[in-house]
């Protein structure tokens, strides 16, 4: 009886750490919370410029989720994770997020989630480039997930300008490389690496609002206020640190998955919140998008299995 209860304790810490939960639970955060993140800008834009809210809402949560960690006794990057999270999260957050909210104000959603879509496809080309191909599985759930976004957007009415297609296409592959790029390179530990970067990318962004001209409101909505928050605790230091976690213990085509479902999850909060409509093709793109993903994460390949 002694060695059962003994036996419980010791596996009950290590269940709370268990990969095989927290990366569903990972992959749920990032599947639910980025798709409602696309109605977060929206409204948050009513108010906030566009690169000072990306900074202010990184600034903030980085702030907060650095000093907490640091007063809970967790060490300082060292320089060199310092270096590699500058890099990565001026690409990830800087570029990846700052270009998604500047896109945000000159095409619609539809636009946003074709492009904002293509990303799995940047990853899965630099991931080639450093040896580590998508399996077949992998590349026929890439391509139904990809399929899938486009009939999405079929029957909307994709008016946008180039400069905001462009924009997301870039935001696209920033994002796509500074993930690929950061699984190889020396980073702050847990969940300091998400500070650093948001601390990083908040600085970048908030110097490119100041010098284009952009000005923080002198009087917002309190709905913009309330996106703004939620963008900056559930967006930022909840769904970000679940990507980084995803990101290191599964293979890229798995961890880039939630671009397939977060423009459905969008159009869902947009149908509740906005009062949008669904119609048949955004229905039949929801159906083959999550499809798609069920091929990407029951792939079987070698590197699937999560690391130690």
């Amino acid at each position: 009886m002694s060695d059962t209860s003994a036996s419980l304790a010791a596996e009950t810490p290590r269940s709370l750490t268990d990969p095989r939960i927290l990366i569903p639970l990972s992959l749920f955060a990032l599947y639910v919370i980025w798709g409602s993140t696309y109605l977060g800008i929206r409204f948050a834009l009513e108010s906030y410029p566009p690169f000072l809210l990306a900074g202010v809402r990184f600034l903030g949560a980085g702030v907060a989720l650095y000093g907490f960690l640091r007063w809970r006794g967790m060490a300082p990057p060292t320089r060199l994770q310092w270096r590699n999270a500058a890099i990565t999260g001026l690409l990830l957050l800087g570029m990846g997020n700052g270009l998604v909210c500047f896109a945000e104000e000159r095409v619609s959603s539809g636009i946003a989630a074709v492009a904002v879509a293509s990303m799995p496809l940047f990853a899965a080309l630099f991931s080639g480039m450093y040896g580590e191909w998508p399996n077949r599985r992998e590349s026929i759930g890439l391509a139904i997930g990809f399929a899938g976004v486009i009939v999405l957007n079929l029957g909307s009415s994709l008016a946008g300008s180039t400069l905001g297609a462009v924009a997301l296409l870039v935001a696209a592959a920033a994002w796509a490389f500074g993930a690929v790029w950061s699984r190889r390179k020396v980073m702050p530990p847990g969940p300091m690496n998400t500070a650093a970067q948001m601390l990083c990318a908040s600085l970048a962004l908030l110097a490119v609002g100041f010098a284009s001209g952009e000005r923080l409101p002198a009087h917002p909505t309190t709905r913009a206020t309330l996106a703004l928050v939620y963008l900056a605790v559930f967006g930022s230091i909840i769904a970000f640190s679940a990507f980084l976690y995803v990101r290191k213990h599964t293979r890229p085509a798995v961890a880039t998955s939630y671009a397939y479902v977060n423009p459905p999850v969008a159009v869902l909060f947009g149908v509740l919140l906005a009062g949008e409509h669904v119609g048949p093709f955004d229905l039949a793109g929801m159906a083959i998008i999550l499809a798609g993903v069920a091929v990407i994460t029951l792939a079987k390949g070698k590197g699937n299995a999560a690391k130690s």
